[in-house]
């Protein structure tokens, strides 16, 4: 029972001598053992709940059916149409690197919607983007862009050009431009065609620069044909081209020369990045055949975005894009896609 205490001391010596060291070296991940998880492992997908997170609600008919039956708890995700229109969105949203980027939408023919599909392509752009997209009415034949809008502001590219000195800020633009719901800003023609005959390359120049200052993407609705004054200025600043054809023999015909035009004129780098539009602008089937008058400028132009006829863009009034038929609205946002794809590719090219 007597122990002995010298004993006792020796092993409490013994376990001091002998105890072994703490590394603190950290170890790599290669390191680890096999069966062992590293945080970088607890990801939002892998934990999350995402049929219980607001916002997680499919869309589509039938997915939304089954989720509200189960009491959010089978989630089959979004339909087809839904997921098309999501990642259509997240392309659209692209960020475009350096300055602002010059867009204008041409046609030489009247009628054959290129307002409307200025309209659509910047409802397409702001309605997807966190920057500011602006559509310029630089007809000199007095525009119409304005009454696609449903609030005008009664203030004109004029207004902008006289004032261009005295701009200090965004508030002194906002002023003078329309906003439509999707957040597109619109700078109206003058409404008096005596007037704006007198709207030249100049002003347009100027009111580029002020637009250039606070809007990431600038679309111009250019006047009917090729020769007018502002075209030249439009041109000169552009990094993609639009070129709207309608779906008869005689309009796709002046589309195509417009390339030929353009080509023979300096624009031959423009022409091949440009995205052409068939536009179908009138009810009832085409007698043409797209497949044909598409693969025709698919030899010229870097893409071809068909528009489908929409009896709501039809009507002639104020155009609300998520009153469309949603076909037109994906049309639209296929548009937006290939010209922001182009902005992009032509930035990469150019660097």
């Amino acid at each position: 029972m007597n122990e002995n205490p010298a004993g006792r001391g020796h092993d409490v010596e013994r376990v001091q001598t002998h105890r072994p060291e703490v590394s603190l070296t950290s170890k790599r991940l290669d390191q680890f053992d096999s069966g062992k998880e590293t945080s970088d492992l607890l990801t939002a997908d892998r934990l999350l709940e995402r049929g219980k997170i607001a916002g997680g609600e499919p869309e589509g008919t039938w997915q939304h059916f089954v989720y509200s039956l189960s009491g959010g708890r089978i989630n089959l995700g979004d339909g087809k149409r839904a997921r098309e229109r999501k990642e259509l969105t997240t392309r659209i949203a692209a960020p475009l690197s350096g300055g602002a980027r010059f867009v204008p939408v041409l046609s030489r023919k009247g009628g054959v919607g290129k307002t409307t599909i200025t309209t659509l392509l910047g409802m397409a752009l702001a309605d997807a983007r966190d920057d500011r997209v602006i559509a310029i009415d630089a007809n000199p034949d007095r525009g119409t862009l304005a009454e696609r809008i449903a609030r005008p502001s009664g203030k004109t590219v004029r207004d902008l050009a006289r004032m261009q000195g005295a701009v200090a800020g965004y508030n002194d633009i906002s002023s003078i431009v329309a906003r439509d719901q999707t957040r597109l800003d619109v700078l109206a023609s003058d409404a008096d065609p005596r007037v704006s005959e007198a709207f030249s390359d100049v002003d347009y120049q100027d009111v580029a620069g002020l637009a250039a200052h606070y809007y990431s993407i600038v679309l111009t609705d250019t006047g009917t044909g090729i020769v007018h004054s502002v075209m030249g200025a439009t041109l000169n600043s552009a990094d993609q081209l639009v070129v709207v054809s309608g779906l008869s023999i005689d309009e796709a015909r002046l589309a195509s020369e417009t390339l030929t035009w353009l080509e023979t004129n300096g624009f031959a780098g423009l022409v091949r990045s440009a995205v052409v539009v068939l536009n179908n602008s009138r009810p009832g089937t085409p007698l043409v055949r797209e497949d044909e008058l598409e693969a025709h400028f698919t030899t010229r132009v870097r893409t071809v975005v068909r528009m489908p006829y929409d009896p709501l863009i039809g009507t002639g009034s104020a155009i609300t894009f998520h009153d469309l038929q949603p076909a037109t609205r994906q049309a639209a946002r296929r548009l937006a896609v290939a010209v922001v794809e182009g902005l992009r590719e032509n930035a990469t090219a150019a660097a």
